[in-house]
């Protein structure tokens, strides 16, 4: 691989486990103040009305039909179900090795839809997984992995989701560059409010300004769409 090639990859990478790897512990943070469903569904609509107009401004145009409704979707999949339930999750308390454990089977489930779509997988891709699992599980097993069982699963939903979003999303049409992104971010952020307003949320404290997503989420765009 070629230092031109390299660099971009170690750019993706470290938005992805940098900057987006520390966006659960501003989950955790914010759900002290935010209503859970509420505050995902803010940030995503802030970040997607942000991103969208700054690409409008610069000249890109919408994408058509097809391509917007797939992002839309994938949106759903990966930022309303994925990280909603996430989010949903650590307002119940939910201990980290838990939520470590839980979303460590993200890869696994990755594999698993890779299969289902004819995607070919590797021994060792498998066997990594199945070491990385392993790890996490040791790493946790001197604390508390006792919680709350319904939160544990709400991770595992979103895990799910996620694993399914990111297989899918390489095997349908998107929008070139941030486009998908920011038509993602709004469609979550526009059903996570929706579902925030379904279920009488009502903000009664000072809320946390939580930071911006996305670095991260572009970089997981990136290394998803060359996977």
């Amino acid at each position: 691989m070629s230092t031109r090639q390299l660099l971009p990859l170690i750019g993706a990478l470290f938005a992805l486990y940098i900057i987006w790897g520390s966006t659960y512990f501003a989950i955790a943070v914010g759900v002290a103040s935010w209503p859970p469903l509420m505050m995902a569904g803010i940030r995503f609509l802030a970040a997607g009305v942000l991103l969208l107009g700054w690409l409008l401004a610069t000249g890109h145009k919408l994408p058509a039909r097809r391509p917007l409704l797939n992002a839309a979707l994938i949106g759903v999949l990966l930022l309303a179900v994925g990280n909603g339930f996430v989010t949903l999750a650590e307002h119940q308390h939910v201990p980290s090795g838990i939520a470590a454990v839980m979303v460590a089977t993200v890869p696994l489930f990755t594999l698993c839809f890779s299969r289902f779509f004819g995607i070919a997988t590797r021994k060792l891709e498998w066997l990594g997984i199945a070491i990385g699992l392993a790890g996490i599980v040791m790493l946790n097993s001197g604390g508390n992995l006792n919680g709350n069982p319904w939160g544990a699963l709400l991770i595992l939903i979103g895990s799910l989701s996620w694993a399914f979003g990111s297989v899918y999303g390489s095997r349908i049409v998107l929008p070139t560059g941030m486009m998908a992104g920011a038509i993602e971010m709004l469609a979550a952020g526009i059903v996570l409010l929706a579902a925030s307003w379904l279920s009488g949320e009502t903000l009664t404290r000072v809320p946390f300004l939580v930071r911006d997503r996305r670095p991260g989420l572009s970089g997981h765009l990136w290394l998803a769409d060359r996977h």
